[in-house]
């Protein structure tokens, strides 16, 4: 990452990705470039060509945010890449700041909470997609929802994680997407830079999707499964911000009542529970302690 132009890296890569004639323009002979050349993106924008320029090469550090909303729709981006793109001009809080806003623990209520859905698998997960608490079913689904796991790292470099993603190519780039969200500006956090350093160096698609620096916040979604022990389950995720935190996240699956998938979670819970019990508990949701 370019801990010193955010904006810059953001508006060269999303420039690559507009053909010309998207926009209206033809493509003409040879291009040097993917995508628009500077001088369309300024033209489109009604910008000067040297003004743009300069904020590609950081040399201009606080454009406008009609600039920048003339610039996003050249590049044709979505409202989620428009707020990026704006926030990524505006100051972010220090590192000093960040640390002394970051809650520690995940709260005993909500491990209560998640500990008391014996038919909904649970987990809190922070910004940087550590998990940091789960419950029992949760774990049942696949190992990797348990604390002390970072759940991007398992889903590009665990070859389980691919098998039992039967939407793996989707999840992979949402997750992406996701992390460039939550990083905002925020370049300079060395969990930040360690975590993508890591997996640029280990994972091709990693790279490839990084580079693109589509940003996406994270969202419910029907995941598609293939668990090794019930079979095919479709279950829809909820997200939910945990309050009083800095980027907590508690995320529930559920399967549609009635449903093949409701079923199976059943069978997989009962598979789960403990020796003695009659399947309806699955014992206190593990957590761990948020390291800074």
């Amino acid at each position: 990452m370019d801990r010193s132009n955010a904006l810059g890296e953001y508006l060269r890569a999303r420039r690559a990705l507009v053909r010309p004639e998207d926009v209206g323009l033809p493509r003409g002979g040879l291009r040097r470039v993917p995508g628009l050349r500077r001088e369309e993106v300024a033209m489109l924008a009604g910008i000067s060509s040297d003004y743009y320029l300069r904020l590609e090469q950081g040399r201009d550090r606080n454009p406008s945010v009609q600039v920048l909303e003339a610039i996003a729709g050249v590049l044709r981006l979505d409202a989620d890449a428009r707020a990026h793109l704006v926030g990524l001009a505006q100051d972010r809080p220090g590192p000093a700041q960040r640390s002394r806003q970051r809650t520690r623990q995940v709260p005993a209520s909500l491990l209560q909470l998640i500990d008391g859905w014996p038919r909904n698998p649970a987990y809190v997960q922070n910004r940087y997609t550590d998990c940091l608490a789960a419950n029992a079913l949760a774990t049942a689904l696949t190992p990797n929802y348990r604390p002390g796991v970072n759940l991007l790292r398992a889903v590009f470099l665990d070859p389980a994680e691919r098998e039992l993603r039967r939407d793996w190519e989707d999840l992979t780039e949402e997750g992406v997407a996701a992390l460039r969200s939550e990083a905002g500006a925020d370049a300079d956090d060395p969990r930040l830079r360690d975590l993508v350093g890591e997996l640029s160096l280990r994972s091709e698609r990693f790279r490839a999707l990084w580079a693109r620096h589509e940003v996406r916040p994270r969202r419910g979604r029907v995941s598609h499964l293939a668990h090794p022990q019930v079979g095919e389950l479709d279950l829809q995720s909820t997200k939910l911000s945990v309050d009083g935190t800095d980027g907590l996240t508690l995320v529930v699956f559920h399967a549609e009542p009635g449903s093949r998938s409701a079923e199976l979670l059943d069978i997989l819970g009962s598979l789960a529970a403990p020796p003695g019990t009659d399947g309806t508990r699955h014992g206190g949701a593990q957590q761990r302690i948020e390291e800074e």
